[in-house]
């Protein structure tokens, strides 16, 4: 009886796996396709090249993808450790300290987060603007990090777990609050911080609307999500829609393994963790 019931669910189970895989086993194909174009009739190619990723690796001054890359990796790591930062330390400060209007900020925050972020992209757009700060990297790791206020709710509640009789049998030790947020604190909390992190790191990677209001014109500043998608206009399409691929590919590849690496800590800190003893 249970290998009846089980059977349909499998078999369905079979058929999501096929549909998440295929987009992915197309794009490999397609990085590796020596015939050009954007539409083809067939899926597996009739030549198989490198081409594609020599093209993304030579100096082209129209398509610098190295130095897209570059950028990236920079708001990506400066943007990681400024979210990092500020969201453990509001989520830290919500879960243990009590002050006046607290439960107001808390309803607040959650108010503003069920707003689309991009509804506030003019308004940032000429904040930038008025301090000079469009078309930088600089202005890029502002907007990625000033958000990270109203985001802690998944490390608050991380937080909550912690007993708070061990932040009390510290304080009759003689702790003070910060001695206790980074002795003891801090080192139980490394899933809500690793979890937290690779969000932060992995925003700038897929991130195009702000990046793309920012950036304007300026290729030398472009982030790979706005670099590739500038590949594949009207004009440039056909030509380079396998490099496109190929790009695409070598930018999923780092960011899927650090994922796997980091799976563990990231399914403990989505979860909230569990109580500590």
């Amino acid at each position: 009886m249970k290998k009846k019931i089980n059977l349909p669910i499998n078999i369905v189970l079979l058929l999501l796996v096929i549909v998440w895989i295929f987009p992915i086993f197309w794009l490999i194909l397609t990085a590796f396709r020596g015939e050009p174009g954007q539409f083809v009739s067939y899926i597996f190619p009739k030549e198989y090249t490198l081409e594609n990723f020599k093209y993304l690796f030579r100096n082209n001054p129209d398509f610098p993808f190295l130095k897209w890359v570059q950028n990236t990796l920079i708001v990506s790591i400066a943007s990681c450790i400024l979210s990092t930062f500020i969201t453990v330390s509001m989520a830290y400060v919500m879960s243990r300290l009590r002050f006046k209007f607290k439960n107001n900020y808390l309803k607040i925050a959650l108010v503003l987060n069920m707003f689309p972020a991009f509804m506030s992209m003019i308004a940032v757009y000429y904040i930038l603007k008025a301090i000079n700060m469009t078309q930088t990297l600089t202005g890029l790791v502002l907007i990625y990090s000033s958000t990270a206020a109203l985001t802690f709710y998944i490390a608050k509640g991380f937080f909550d777990t912690i007993p708070l009789s061990l932040d009390e049998s510290a304080m009759i030790d003689g702790a003070t609050k910060a001695q206790i947020f980074t002795k003891i604190t801090l080192p139980m909390s490394k899933p809500i911080i690793v979890y937290t992190s690779l969000m932060a790191f992995m925003t700038p990677w897929m991130d195009f609307i702000f990046a793309r209001v920012i950036m304007g014109d300026r290729v030398d500043k472009y982030t790979v999500a706005i670099g590739l998608f500038s590949m594949i206009n009207k004009e440039t399409a056909q030509q380079l829609y396998t490099k496109f691929a190929a790009g695409a590919l070598i930018i999923a590849v780092p960011i899927t393994i650090l994922f796997i690496y980091l799976q563990k800590y990231y399914v403990e800190g989505i979860t909230g963790g569990s109580v500590k003893g």
